[in-house]
């Protein structure tokens, strides 16, 4: 795409953002300051990061803030709390926050406290974490704005697709999130391969909900629809990385309704590329005073944040907060 299509583009986008507004509740990449570390201190999912970031910042009990999340990706360590834990590798998506969380138990240090997961359990052969669901996600595939691939494709023509022996689109060039990605093993689930049938010709280096990674006219990538939708609405501190993407149709169906301000997450999306988000704890600390309350229940204080959930472009359940989901990892 050329300097002056560009400038278009971007154009189109500030006036997308102003017609969204500023959104009045900010976001915070880590706690803020860096030493804040509050009650629970949580790692993992990019897709989730920012809601649970808002969410973060709004829910308090009488010793303040309860919720310290931190993002995916950023410094190459974290560390959790003030004395008694060591900084620890940044985990970088489900599969890594859930990692660190067994990682955590296995050691006794209580220094993570959740997991955020865009996925379920992988392994049911134990019940020692719980996975509380709390919002409504989708994804979808996303192309360049001036793509040469359709606005539309199937489950059957995505899969052909990622395995690289499509004949419809023989020069389409996958786009796949870094192994350990919740959104990652969503969507290969979604359309209906595994892992040993991605094709060679599948990037799978990228990291997930970056739409910058779109450079070519030819390339796709699966995209969170909350994630999408939230990088555009203005918020200070998520950045806006859907670069010239555009999220697409997947059998007919479109993963947005409304406009503007009003968009969001079309909950009546194709329902194989709908999928519930979670919370991930040690079942056996269900009983803790402060997860419970937190997490577990309808009436829990992440369920409760049903306007912080939906101001990031999640939909809400009807199942937040219960705990019948568990597994290994």
């Amino acid at each position: 795409m050329n300097v002056k299509s560009r400038a278009k583009v971007g154009a189109a986008f500030g006036v997308a953002a102003l017609g969204l507004g500023i959104l009045a509740t900010p976001a915070s990449a880590d706690p803020n300051p860096i030493t804040d570390y509050r009650q629970l201190a949580g790692v993992g999912s990019d897709t989730t990061q920012y809601v649970m970031n808002g969410i973060g910042d709004a829910v308090t009990n009488a010793n303040g803030k309860i919720i310290a999340s931190w993002n995916a990706t950023g410094t190459a360590s974290v560390k959790t709390r003030a004395t008694g834990c060591d900084s620890v590798a940044r985990p970088d998506g489900s599969s890594a926050g859930i990692n660190a969380l067994n990682a955590d138990l296995t050691a006794g240090t209580n220094c993570i406290d959740f997991a955020r997961s865009s996925r379920g359990p992988a392994d049911t052969s134990t019940t020692d974490l719980t996975f509380i669901p709390y919002a409504k996600d989708g994804v979808t595939y996303a192309t360049d704005l001036g793509s040469t691939l359709p606005t539309n494709l199937t489950k059957a023509q995505l899969a052909a697709i990622y395995q690289c022996n499509s004949t419809e689109f023989p020069n389409a060039k996958p786009l796949l999130p870094q192994s350990g990605s919740g959104t990652r093993t969503f969507w290969l689930a979604a359309i209906g391969i595994t892992e040993s049938q991605v094709g060679s010709c599948v990037d799978q280096t990228i990291q997930e909900h970056n739409g910058v990674a779109i450079a070519n006219g030819n390339q796709l990538m699966p995209y969170s629809i909350a994630q999408w939708i939230a990088q555009g609405k203005g918020f200070s501190d998520v950045p806006n990385r859907r670069g010239e993407s555009r999220l697409r149709n997947i059998n007919g169906t479109t993963p947005t309704t409304g406009s503007g301000a009003a968009l969001a997450l079309n909950t009546a999306f194709d329902a194989g590329f709908l999928r519930d988000v979670y919370n991930v704890v040690p079942t056996a600390r269900l009983t803790n005073t402060v997860v419970a309350q937190t997490f577990v229940g309808s009436g829990s204080k992440v369920c409760a944040s049903g306007t912080t959930i939906s101001s990031y472009g999640f939909g809400t359940v009807s199942n937040c907060g219960v705990t019948t989901v568990t597994g290994e990892r």
